[in-house]
């Protein structure tokens, strides 16, 4: 029995004839980019992430850029990241031409550690990104706080974390922004690259629609030099059929989490794995991945080994941004950031989607027992 890290096959097989039909309605209207099946998962998904307005966009890498474009950030600005992050959080920064300021991650939750960014604050700092990551939120409140004093945009990084929650609230409802990529193997997840910027404001909505299509309105007219980040309808038929059935797929990812949880705690190497953490404040965790923890000297062997046993498994992320070749500029070294630098070497990620049956799941901790015995 192989166990994939990810198995889209068999969540598209169910739904494969109302996708087709959304496809089909598409096609036979030829309005392949916005229009009103953009129009209406906008709508559903600002409801769904508790906010008053949605803009669809290209992919969660730019839903992150066009919001700093937006918000005219860019050279001799400061934006405060994590560095244990997909490189696109930190990439979009360079990008505008402005500074990436990096602020280390909670050991147990991997999320930006609020406690450390004040410190990081300058008169240069314009926004803050924290990023939701593996499926639960950041600890919001004291980001926000820090954003008040000194008068930041929060920009939320939700790509891994659609209707995860913070304190009996969804994520994406707190900062000024909320950035969610509907990339494939997201739990909501496209037939190709897609996004999604919420905002609570009008102003912003507004502008974010500008900068979407050239910083252009009316038609020719551009008061911004913008970018083509629009969100193609054949896109956007599929994730309303799939936005339908996210809740109940979340569901079966958080019964898979804590099946991993018990069998994990029964194996033979309960004491030498490292489970997930919920954080108390993370009051619905969607499990977009499922993250343990090993020895740093033992974690290539035990990759190697489910590799071999034909278990996927991968490692998100092994080397953090501030290591990046590319950022050598901002003078990152080694030691830096000690709890990104830990995670990068110690973590390994196992397959966590709905479809992943009992069977399978137990298979991959006798593996892992086997390969750490």
């Amino acid at each position: 029995m192989s166990v994939p890290l990810l198995d889209l096959k068999v969540q598209y097989a169910p739904i494969r004839d109302e996708i087709r039909r959304a496809i089909d309605e598409v096609c036979d209207a030829q309005g392949f980019i916005l229009g009103p099946k953009v129009t209406e998962l906008e709508q559903r998904i600002a409801a769904y992430c508790e906010v008053p307005a949605a803009c669809g966009v290209s992919s969660g890498s730019d839903a992150l850029l066009l919001c700093l474009m937006a918000a005219g950030i860019g050279a001799g600005d400061e934006v405060i990241t994590t560095p244990y992050t997909f490189f696109a959080t930190a990439g979009v920064i360079h990008r505008v031409g402005a500074r990436t300021v990096f602020v280390d991650i909670d050991p147990l939750t991997y999320s930006i550690d609020p406690a450390q960014i004040a410190a990081k604050v300058t008169p240069r700092t314009k926004a803050i990104i924290p990023v939701h990551l593996y499926g639960q939120s950041a600890d919001m409140d004291p980001i926000m706080a820090v954003a008040r004093q000194h008068g930041l945009l929060v920009i939320e990084d939700a790509a891994q974390a659609i209707g995860a929650e913070y304190k009996g609230h969804r994520v994406c409802s707190f900062g000024d922004y909320g950035c969610l990529s509907f990339f494939p193997s997201k739990n909501l997840g496209g037939f190709g690259d897609a996004g999604m910027v919420v905002t609570r404001t009008a102003s912003r909505l507004e502008t974010l629609m500008k900068f979407r299509n050239h910083g252009m309105a009316p038609a020719y007219y551009h008061a911004y030099v913008g970018g083509n980040f629009r969100l193609d309808a054949l896109q956007a038929a599929v994730l309303l059929v799939k936005l339908a059935y996210l809740d109940q797929w979340t569901a079966q990812r958080q019964v898979n989490a804590a099946r991993y949880q018990t069998l994990f705690q029964a194996s033979s190497v309960a004491g030498l794995v490292g489970l997930p953490v919920t954080a108390s404040w993370a009051t619905r965790h969607v499990q977009n991945q499922y993250v343990i923890r090993v020895p740093a000297a033992r974690r290539q062997a035990l990759w190697d080994g489910l590799k071999a046993a034909h278990i996927g498994c991968n490692v998100y992320y092994p080397v953090p941004l501030h290591l990046q070749e590319c950022f050598a500029p901002l003078g990152g070294r080694p030691g830096d950031f000690p709890e990104s630098e830990r995670a990068a070497q110690e973590t390994l990620a196992l397959p966590i989607y709905p479809e992943l049956t009992a069977a399978q799941q137990q298979l991959v901790v006798d593996t892992v027992a086997a390969l750490l015995a």
